[in-house]
């Protein structure tokens, strides 16, 4: 009997679901409303009067673990490197702040130890014991919470679960970042550098747990990776693989119920951009005969968008769709007319009093009044990104998810903090080098990829017990339904997201 799979949503977990679903032979159909995969991880070129083209990653900028992605493609018996390559970077991130004080965080970690002491007077050891510390705490935790379900009996009772157990004091669980951070750098600028990773999952490092430190060690002991056809060739590689396996794609289809009978999904219906049912879809939504039924539904649909939408007669799961979401992001994509030697491909420009940042953030839900920037710009290592003696800034902001918020008022200032920080560190007017400008905005991400309020990373991780306030990867109302995604366990990013594609399909 064919067995069917049908997948919601074509973002990176949903093509790595899809993937690994066709090499355990299923015939696998992914569902996606807009006219592209990726969902953030997806890219656009923006094209000035004069025919001039800048491209642009949309969303993810920091590649981490690409051995991830390698996995799918031996899993489906392929050569990595015939599909996708990288280069690992000598240089993670440069730094900057407002007196004019810079630093390098190197990829070789005696140089960037030489680095701080330079530039700080910070002991190098505080940062091999600090990255040290890092990886131990990524150690004990990722078996027992990155590859399994925290959500099945059998998670917790194993050797590594044990390894959990007894080190769980080492974790951090019961103290914040900020107080760990604070605790082992005597300078504030090191702390607050490190301080910024609990960004990384949209949350605030006065409030979330020092456990978030196992970030520090993707980054610096693993290392971090630059896509030699972009972030976009992440997405572009893996869908190429997914259709050699023979995974149907159908874009511009919006799901619109996924059909549930006897403790299962049966079906899912959907319509496509012209409001017609595709004959697929007549098949599949209203024939309920064992031969034709869907055998497997995944969701890639943020979780709350997942219940209240497709599943509105199930068992809500409350406790977990009412969480407080992550922050959001606020990106400007600029065509900048000129080049700056200051710059690499990750810049960090921080702002003056970072505790006064995120209580903006979290505590008043606003755009902070003097943000930390991030700029990318991938143009430094892959020139066609940009017209010759240009750059392409993708520029971040961290916000507040969407609440209803004056977004018009708050773009318009951010944008003039922006130019203002940005000429003042790199010493000229950026405003006049600007040729080209896109902006997405909370608002705008929640509309194309049906994020909760917007939020970048599901729930916050803003308490010790946020892990286990996510969904599982499937479901307990339903025994063929699954999800998949930043939203759900074990969280968002790409790496994570592709973790929790493995999960759900190792679950199938």
């Amino acid at each position: 009997m064919t067995r069917k799979a049908a997948v919601i949503g074509a973002g990176i977990a949903g093509i790595a679901s899809a993937i690994r679903l066709a090499v355990k032979g299923y015939v696998v159909d992914v569902f996606e409303a807009n006219a592209y995969a990726g969902g953030k991880l997806s890219g656009f070129e923006d094209v000035t009067p004069d025919g001039q083209s800048y491209r642009f990653d949309a969303g993810p900028s920091l590649f981490t673990m690409p051995h991830l992605v390698d996995e799918l493609f031996k899993l489906a018996g392929r050569n990595p490197a015939d599909y996708f390559e990288y280069t690992l970077l000598d240089e993670t991130c440069r730094y900057f702040w407002d007196d004019n004080t810079r630093l390098t965080a190197w990829a070789d970690l005696d140089r960037f130890g030489k680095e701080i002491e330079t530039v700080f007077g910070e002991p190098s050891i505080h940062l091999h014991q600090h990255l040290a510390d890092s990886a131990r705490k990524y150690a004990v935790t990722e078996k027992l919470f990155l590859h399994r379900s925290l959500h099945k009996l059998s998670t917790w009772f194993n050797r590594d679960a044990l390894t959990g157990y007894l080190n769980l004091p080492r974790l951090g669980v019961f103290g914040t970042m900020n107080g760990a951070n604070e605790r082992r750098f005597n300078n504030p600028r090191l702390v607050q550098l490190f301080n910024r990773y609990a960004t990384y999952n949209g949350s605030d490092p006065y409030q979330t747990p020092a456990t978030m430190n196992i970030i520090p060690h993707l980054e610096y002991n693993i290392g971090a990776f630059f896509p030699k056809g972009g972030m976009v060739s992440i997405t572009n590689s893996l869908l190429k693989l997914a259709e050699e396996l023979g995974v149907r794609f159908h874009y511009n289809t919006y799901v619109t119920e996924i059909v549930t009978k006897d403790m299962r999904a049966v079906a899912i219906k959907f319509t496509s951009q012209t409001g017609r049912l595709p004959r697929l879809n007549q098949e599949m939504a209203t024939t309920s005969s064992t031969e034709s039924e869907i055998s497997v539904v995944i969701s890639n649909m943020d979780i709350v968008s997942t219940f209240r939408k497709l599943l509105p007669n199930a068992r809500q799961p409350e406790r977990i769709l009412r969480q407080p979401k992550s922050s959001s992001g606020l990106i400007f994509y600029w065509g900048i007319k000129q080049q700056f030697a200051e710059l690499g491909l990750h810049n960090i420009i921080f702002s003056t009093d970072y505790r006064a940042e995120f209580n903006a953030l979290f505590g008043q839900n606003q755009v902070p009044d003097d943000p930390t920037i991030y700029l990318n710009c991938s143009a430094k290592l892959k020139p066609d990104d940009a017209p010759a003696g240009c750059e392409n800034w993708f520029i971040l902001l961290n916000v507040p998810n969407n609440t209803g918020q004056d977004w018009d008022a708050m773009i318009a200032r951010a944008r003039q903090r922006i130019l203002q920080k940005l000429s003042h560190t790199l010493g000229t007017e950026i405003s006049s080098l600007i040729e080209t400008e896109s902006i997405l905005d909370p608002r705008s991400i929640e509309a194309r990829t049906s994020s909760a309020q917007g939020a970048l990373y599901g729930n916050s991780s803003n308490n010790r017990f946020a892990a286990f306030l996510r969904h599982a990867n499937f479901s307990r109302q339903f025994k063929n339904l699954y999800f998949v995604g930043g939203s759900v366990h074990p969280g968002g990013g790409i790496p994570l997201c592709l973790l929790s594609a493995k999960i759900a399909t190792d679950l199938v």
